[in-house]
């Protein structure tokens, strides 16, 4: 049985991070390849004396310190002894912590899950179910990659579509390039997550075709990222940051292409699949 007390002063070398899991990169227009670490997540249901809370995704290891942090910090619990017991299960991609809190904490919990405030962390919060964050998708239309030249100095081309990030940072930006190439549209957001929903939003309101077109994410690259991109219908993210390996896995199963644009090398695509991976799915 897991306990979060008396707590460990070493990170979790042994929980399974899955980051020896290599992927091919291949430089738009050219044949050369190589193989990159990706960082790995995983979706974390969070449940309090059997009640559902929350889904996370988070990095797959030292989960019970995450647990008693998202605890304490979301203001579940005011003290760590009102933590009893945490029990982590699961493997791979889906985990589950189940969690016994005091009475008193409980109670609380139930109130304030009666008016649940929106937030701008990186997460699946409210999500009360592994299945909705590892959802049932089907695989997309296959989609011929970009043109080379889309992504030339695209990090330089963005900046009149990011007002707030000129004048004050801390905001992340998503952007959408039609079928021919033109950047259309570029919504902000201090959440990387509300960035790409506004995106999408304006799409719609706007009746934008999205067809060939390519959704431009200025963070990093994780699962629910590719999954509102896949819902949108929109055959191609590029991402300024790396992706993790659950996205990439995700987007070479679902026929979405996946591109990485790094600050000083050419562009790394890591779907669709035949980008071969070392790793495994």
């Amino acid at each position: 049985m897991n306990t979060p007390c008396p707590p460990s002063t070493a990170p979790d070398k042994h929980a399974p991070t899955e980051a020896s899991h290599r992927y091919h990169f291949q430089a738009l227009g050219e044949t050369q390849r190589e193989a990159v670490e990706l960082a790995e997540e995983c979706a974390l249901a969070i449940a309090y004396n059997g009640i559902n809370q929350a889904v996370m995704m988070v990095s797959p290891a030292d989960l019970e310190d995450y647990v008693v942090g998202f605890s304490l910090g979301s203001g579940i619990v005011e003290d760590v002894g009102e933590i009893y017991d945490i029990h982590i299960s699961g493997a791979g991609s889906g985990r589950q912590a189940d969690v016994e809190i005091s009475s008193r904490a409980f109670w609380k919990l139930k109130e304030q899950r009666r008016q649940l405030p929106g937030n701008a962390s990186c997460g699946l919060c409210g999500v009360e179910a592994l299945e909705q964050a590892l959802p049932q998708l089907p695989a997309m239309p296959v989609a011929p990659l970009p043109p080379a030249h889309w992504l030339h100095d695209l990090r330089q081309r963005i900046a009149e579509f990011q007002p707030l990030a000129q004048t004050c940072g801390a905001v992340h930006a998503a952007l959408f390039i039609d079928a021919q190439g033109e950047i259309r549209l570029g919504r902000e957001d201090i959440g990387r997550h509300n960035a790409l929903d506004k995106l999408i939003g304006a799409l719609r309101r706007t009746h934008q075709d999205v067809a060939g077109g390519v959704a431009v994410v200025t963070s990093r690259c994780s699962l629910e990222l590719i999954h509102k991109v896949q819902r949108a219908g929109i055959p191609t993210l590029v991402s300024f940051s790396s992706p993790t390996g659950l996205a990439a896995r995700w987007a070479q199963r679902h026929n979405l292409n996946l591109i990485h644009i790094p600050h000083r090398s050419p562009p790394r695509v890591f779907s669709p699949a035949s980008a071969s991976n070392e790793g495994g799915a």
